[in-house]
């Protein structure tokens, strides 16, 4: 078997998981988009060990490594968008920045901006 077909499926495999992460704004998408990019990866790891007759397996062997940290990934990143979709009713990337990054120094905080609760 020649190296190029998998490789090239992997490729493409991992173009859709990158465009998923970075034109999506569901967090579910870009969880499954990351997914599509580490089955690339198990992927190119499988052929490369057929290609290289490996006695000791080792392309198959990280490909386990992968497919658990994967699975763990996507438990409590799962975990974590589901928790975020009940306390801000929203799973959209861009309207959660806010968590991350802190108040900007120019911006006025939520008490000192509505004076009813500060007073």
């Amino acid at each position: 078997m020649h190296l190029v077909y998998p490789a090239v499926l992997a490729a493409l495999i991992f173009a859709t998981g990158l465009y998923g992460v970075l034109a999506r704004r569901n967090a579910i998408l870009v969880l499954m988009s990351v997914e599509l990019m580490l089955n690339a990866v198990n992927l190119n790891l499988v052929a490369f060990d057929v290609w290289l007759r490996d006695t000791l397996h080792a392309g198959q062997a990280l490909t386990l490594f992968t497919i658990a940290i994967a699975a763990a990934e996507i438990g409590i990143g799962l975990a974590i968008v589901l928790m975020v979709y009940r306390n801000r009713g929203t799973s959209d990337v861009d309207k959660l920045r806010d968590t991350a990054e802190g108040h900007e120094p120019g911006q006025p905080d939520d008490i000192t901006a509505r004076p009813e609760v500060a007073a």
